[in-house]
């Protein structure tokens, strides 16, 4: 017989990133010439330095329980990045280390949302996002953002979804999946609308280094008010390129990293001890090679992009993600071996990409925009040569 599944489980999706470059992978395994532009993880070794320090931590025997809020020393190197590279004075025990920025973020949610309350979210969001938020019994409110904005939230979108039930409101700047940034002036005006309500704020910031016009500027940096009620989210995944090493980390006042330490002592208890060593080795290692590469390959596939008759593509400021929007595609036909197929949305696109022209790019629907889809350019130069071509080939079959 079959036994039931919580109606927790039952009321969210998989991530439909993970799972499409899953399929991906396996096409690939299988023999099939996929180019694959779906996953957010640098192609670049993780360096040397943070490889190392594992290594290290291997050999030393350094491997048994850590305190749950990560190493002293991995916490106070944290800091002192975040106060040398950031503008953020934050302790050490204002910091807690995670299994990822996406462990670091359900704490935060599992810590302040109670059913009942909402969650801020502009949209295009990140996948998890609003799934995490629903997991807590809490609502996502979603705030519509698009190329006419810049896919940023303005402070009247801000204003609008303002309730006495706004628990949070979440920033993602540089964002996924848009690169879109918000300048300094953005984010004050921001801040300015949200003292005047009672709510916390969840800065993810996990691409901060990943910057191409201008510099970052955190919002706990506005004030000291600000400070007090927003969450710092960041992590190694994303600029050190150690995504299988699963580190993250928030910045926070005290009690609220001793609130999020409490929830994570009966979870994953700390992130793996080697991991925190090798983090610890990964700090300080950036260097701005890594964006000046991204920038090209960014020029490179919004050109080609905004080549393709049916598309446009805004330039996004930072990460390593661009979000055409494909809605000159739906309503079109596509010809190929003597078919005809109507394409009747962008997920069918996708799949069409996937299956035809083997270009794996991921549909917009899962970041709450369904006209558009995300490519990632964290990848070669050839794979996003190859597919561009692939792309265009495409297009040119349709009427």
């Amino acid at each position: 017989m079959a036994y039931p599944l919580s109606q927790r489980i039952k009321s969210i999706s998989p991530s439909p990133t993970l799972t499409i470059d899953s399929k991906t992978k396996a096409l690939i395994a299988s023999g099939v010439d996929i180019v694959n532009l779906t996953a957010g993880e640098p192609d670049f070794p993780t360096p040397m330095k943070a490889s190392l320090a594992g290594v290290a931590a291997i050999v030393e025997n350094f491997t048994k329980y850590t305190p749950v809020a990560g190493i002293p020393a991995l916490r106070k190197g944290i800091a002192d990045k975040l106060r040398t590279e950031n503008g953020l004075d934050y302790s050490a025990d204002e910091i807690i280390v995670s299994a990822g920025g996406k462990q670091s973020l359900y704490n935060i949610f599992m810590a302040i949302l109670d059913p009942g309350d909402e969650v801020v979210l502009p949209a295009p969001y990140w996948v998890s996002y609003p799934e995490q938020i629903r997991m807590c019994g809490a609502s996502p409110v979603v705030v519509k953002t698009d190329e006419a904005t810049g896919f940023k939230m303005t402070p009247r979108l801000l204003q609008s979804a303002l309730t006495d039930k706004t628990k949070a409101v979440l920033i993602n700047s540089p964002g996924n999946p848009t690169g879109a940034m918000y300048t300094q002036d953005e984010i004050t005006a921001l801040a300015h609308v949200l003292e005047g309500h009672r709510a916390y704020v969840v800065s993810d910031e996990i691409y901060e280094q990943l910057t191409y016009e201008f510099t970052h500027y955190s919002i706990a940096r506005h004030s000291q008010a600000m400070r007090d009620r927003t969450f710092v989210v960041n992590g190694f995944s994303k600029t050190h390129a150690m995504t299988g090493w699963r580190v993250g980390y928030v910045a926070a006042p005290k009690p609220l990293v001793d609130a999020m330490s409490s929830f994570q002592s009966h979870s994953t208890s700390h992130p793996a001890s080697i991991s925190q060593r090798a983090a610890l080795g990964a700090l300080g290692t950036f260097t701005r090679d890594t964006v000046d590469e991204f920038r090209a390959r960014r020029d490179f596939i919004v050109q080609r992009l905004e080549a393709l008759d049916g598309v446009r593509c805004a330039k996004p400021q930072g990460a390593f993600y661009v979000f055409p929007n494909a809605a000159g595609l739906v309503g079109r036909t596509y010809r190929a071996n003597g078919q005809k197929t109507a394409i009747e949305s962008v997920d069918q696109l996708c799949e069409l990409l996937l299956t035809d022209a083997r270009v794996s790019v991921v549909p917009g629907a899962g970041f709450g925009a369904p006209d558009n889809f995300r490519i990632s350019y964290a990848t070669s130069m050839d794979q996003l040569e190859k597919g561009a071509a692939r792309l265009a080939e495409f297009v040119a079959r349709l009427d």
